[in-house]
């Protein structure tokens, strides 16, 4: 075992983000994340365990589901794995959301459609496919289309896909990059970085250290620590077996477009040379040089290159 837990693990995630005992470093990420945009005095836990129904399906965990003081409520979802339709999952669960807050009794009053807004985000430690999102940070609102301008504040998606953060402890500037830089690379660290700079991650590496764990907190992690590496062999697996096939396939289309291109390329010679028999002819029968390139098709330069 590494010094310092995977923070991607069911069991990790929810001792660093979802106990009321690590509450602050909660705050401090989100705070970190949507800086300049709103503050987070406090939140509280509801709700952390919205597992999907069936165990193939437990890639997608809803670890927190907590509010702002100011009301603003907050989804953190975390994605171990890739699975079909991610994107779409997360809204479905964001609009679930929504729909808890409407009192549908009261549809008749004119505040029985105001709820509060919901903020989705969502940790992607897996690279994603190039149809979710092609940058580490994707941010979505709703807006216009045209003018690019907000329209509604209810719903907001944050999308951060890991393997696609690439800064050195060195580059890292503000405090959300050494936030992701922390989590990316936890397991593998020796020692807890930037805690000379951000009191936080002081208190980071207490709860991340994996030597002060109990027993029975040992066993919990280990367990969750399977399962991340159990999915992560079978979506290495998934992908090997996708890019063998894709392989195969693509040699096979390359020996049938061979073909293809050597039965035109065939017809377009057998053309040509129809057409310098054609004018073969014509020449023998006496017509110029002019009326050989009209009957045949050819060039004038190219019949005179047949007399």
């Amino acid at each position: 075992m590494g010094k310092y837990i995977n923070p991607f693990t069911d069991w990790g995630f929810k001792r660093l983000f979802g106990q009321e005992f690590s509450k602050p470093l909660l705050i401090s990420f989100l705070n970190d994340l949507l800086v300049d945009e709103l503050h987070v005095k406090d939140l509280t836990f509801r709700d952390k365990e919205l597992l999907p129904p069936t165990k193939d399906q437990r890639g997608i965990i809803c670890d927190v589901y907590c509010e702002t003081d100011t009301g603003d409520r907050f989804i953190v979802e975390m994605q171990n794995r890739w699975q079909p339709n991610f994107l779409d999952r997360s809204i479905c669960y964001a609009c679930r959301s929504i729909l808890d807050q409407v009192d549908k009794g009261r549809a008749e009053r004119e505040d029985a459609y105001k709820f509060l807004p919901v903020y989705t985000i969502c940790f992607m430690n897996y690279m994603p496919h190039t149809d979710e999102v092609s940058k580490f940070r994707t941010d979505i609102v709703l807006a216009d289309k045209d003018t690019k301008a907000q329209v509604s504040n209810k719903l907001r998606f944050i999308y951060l896909a890991l393997p696609l953060f690439e800064k050195k402890a060195e580059e890292c500037v503000t405090d959300f990059e050494k936030w992701i830089y922390v989590l990316k690379h936890m397991e593998a660290l020796s020692r807890m970085p930037f805690t000379a700079q951000k009191e936080i991650f002081k208190q980071l590496e207490d709860y991340a250290d994996s030597h002060r764990l109990t027993k029975k907190e040992w066993e919990a992690y280990e367990n969750s620590l399977w399962v991340v590496r159990d999915n992560m062999a079978c979506m290495a697996a998934a992908e090997r077996e996708a890019r063998e096939k894709g392989h195969a396939e693509g040699h096979a289309e390359g020996r049938a477009e061979g073909m293809k291109q050597g039965r035109a390329e065939g017809r377009a010679e057998g053309r040509a040379e129809e057409k310098k028999a054609i004018a073969r002819n014509l020449l023998a029968m006496g017509l110029t040089i002019e009326q050989v390139a009209q009957g045949s098709g050819l060039p004038i330069e190219e019949v005179k290159g047949l007399q």
